[in-house]
């Protein structure tokens, strides 16, 4: 099938084009810009979500889109929300209108967030949970999968959201270089880019970190099983429970040398965040067998010391 991949040129990006291109995929980048853009697409177009025709055009001859694209981080949103509406849902909302106006309905998987789920009350969190997105980031996230749902109801197109928890590691020679995320900035100060990572309290909260490359696998199924008039939200995660101490320990461990840690005071975040995955094992027979952390942290400290 022809794919489309919205964020192409991404840490995600790259790994989705890998890895759909690898099941034998013809696949499409779009991306604001020509730089870095993964080697295995077939054709590229620059272009902006944010602008309907432009969306229109590139959706045209494609069976469907994996879309990435997206601004990410949390705190950033709490100071430009309406970027984070303009993008992540207006975005979403412009990408939606131009797949429902085909003569055949196609499909579209979304890059989500477990951040909709809030602080959860059950820990490891399924689907089931009810969502409480508690900043604009993810409440923008959270409008996107809505708009999709509501779309996929009309029979328009099929469409899955992945809720990803925290990606980390590397893909097709592409790390994560955003280093407001914790393994990034770890391997930054190894890599003499930063003088020393800052942590939160204690080191004790708990996350679930998934491999770049077992998140692209699911991207792959899910965009393969998608089925017109059903939308379907998956949580993604390894599952295992890695606290902030376990990451110091394995850059330390990869990289052969101590890392330079200052502790602050302890910030207003949930002490444990595990995504409850099952249903995607169950019904598209996904694991994750890349995402132990050593691996993630390996691949991704690879990556950027090859860069």
């Amino acid at each position: 099938m022809r794919v489309l991949v919205t964020g192409a040129s991404g840490f995600l990006g790259h790994a989705v084009v890998a890895a759909l291109a690898a099941a034998g995929h013809e696949v499409i980048g779009f991306s604001r810009s020509e730089k870095a853009l993964p080697q295995a697409l077939s054709a590229s177009i620059v272009g902006d979500v944010c602008e309907p025709s432009e969306i229109g055009d590139a959706v045209r001859d494609v069976d469907g889109v994996c879309h990435l694209a997206a601004l990410p981080r949390v705190r950033d949103s709490f100071v430009k929300p309406a970027d984070y509406w303009r993008t992540n849902t207006g975005g979403t909302i412009n990408l939606l209108h131009a797949l429902a106006s085909a003569e055949q309905p196609k499909r579209i998987v979304l890059a989500s967030t477990g951040a909709v789920y809030g602080v959860a009350d059950k820990q490891p969190t399924s689907e089931d949970e009810p969502t409480k997105a508690s900043n604009p980031y993810a409440r923008s996230k959270l409008a996107a999968d809505q708009a999709a749902a509501d779309v996929a109801a009309a029979g328009l197109l099929g469409a899955i959201s992945l809720r990803a928890f925290n990606i980390a590691g590397a893909a097709a020679g592409k790390y994560d270089e955003d280093d407001t995320r914790l393994i990034p900035k770890a391997l930054a100060v190894q890599a003499g880019h930063a003088p020393e990572l800052v942590l939160n309290g204690d080191g004790s909260a708990v996350r679930d970190f998934v491999h770049a490359e077992d998140m692209a696998d699911a991207f792959v199924r899910a965009f393969e099983a998608c089925t017109p008039g059903r939308w379907t939200a998956y949580n993604v995660g390894s599952g295992r429970r890695t606290s902030v101490r376990d990451v110091v320990a394995a850059t330390e461990q990869v990289t052969g040398r101590a890392l330079a840690v200052r502790h602050q005071a302890a910030a207003q975040e949930p002490p444990v965040m595990i995504a409850d995955s099952t249903r995607i094992r169950t019904d598209l027979d996904w694991q994750a067998p890349k995402s132990d952390l050593l691996r993630i942290v390996s691949d991704a400290w690879d990556a950027l010391t090859r860069r």
